[in-house]
């Protein structure tokens, strides 16, 4: 795989990864909000943005594997991070993959599995009924157009169908030694507070912030200035804010 990435700052690493269908250019408004003293790698994920799918399928564990090839490329051993939604998904992958390389993150709205709910959802993605303001926005986003479009929307339905790219169980989050904080909204139609209770508890050094009211990848609206303090204090001290 080739992946488009941002490199911006100096410091220790920080992974930013973004969701399914977002790109790079979601975190560089945010970025005053974080400390100045970390260099952020900001990739584009596989398919999105400028980076390229030449095989035209998509799994959260062959894009951790990607991501893992370019930190090897730029001769990054540990690292920081933090992702959302399909990016949180990705993490997970590789904390567990190499758990002794990723020193914190941040999980925001991840899931161990797909429920049938959020199945149902996935499966219901019509390119027909898709809404004109998600289109002009994805269409800055992504520079091969509707072309790209589609076949992100059309790999976003095919979630429904995968069983084995999120499959993780207990004894799999048990292997994580990165300290860990995850962010989950109480709403969430994709996720269940069960699934987040369930990171939490089997994640050896984690916590959970759960945010009332709020549903998928919950710290872009009302919670922008809390989510970022909270973890940028993360960030810098590896632990919860006392």
């Amino acid at each position: 795989m080739k992946l488009y990435y941002e490199d911006i700052g100096q410091g220790e690493v920080v992974l930013l990864l973004h969701g399914f269908t977002g790109f790079s250019g979601d975190w560089l408004p945010l970025l005053p909000l974080l400390p100045k003293d970390f260099r952020y790698l900001i990739p584009d994920l596989s398919g999105h943005g400028r980076s390229p799918n030449a095989h035209q399928t998509y799994t959260h564990k062959e894009t951790s594997i990607a991501i893992y090839q370019l930190l090897d490329d730029l001769g990054i051993q540990q690292f920081k991070a933090c992702g959302v939604s399909g990016g949180a998904m990705a993490l997970l992958h590789m904390a567990t993959q190499q758990p002794l390389r990723v020193e914190s993150m941040i999980l925001v709205s991840p899931t161990t599995h797909y429920t049938d709910q959020a199945r149902a959802i996935m499966g219901a993605v019509d390119l027909e009924n898709i809404p004109q303001d998600d289109w002009n926005a994805m269409r800055k986003k992504h520079p091969g157009g509707t072309t790209q479009i589609q076949e992100l929307w059309r790999l976003s339905r095919a979630f429904k169908d995968d069983y084995t790219d999120m499959n993780f169980q207990p004894a799999d989050l048990q292997t994580i030694q990165a300290s860990t904080f995850i962010v989950h909204g109480e709403c969430d139609p994709l996720i269940p507070n069960e699934i987040a209770e369930t990171i939490e508890r089997y994640i050896p050094d984690s916590f959970l912030w759960s945010i009332a009211s709020e549903g998928h990848v919950p710290v872009f609206g009302d919670q922008l200035t809390e989510f970022f303090h909270r973890a940028s204090n993360f960030l810098t001290t590896g632990k919860k804010e006392s």
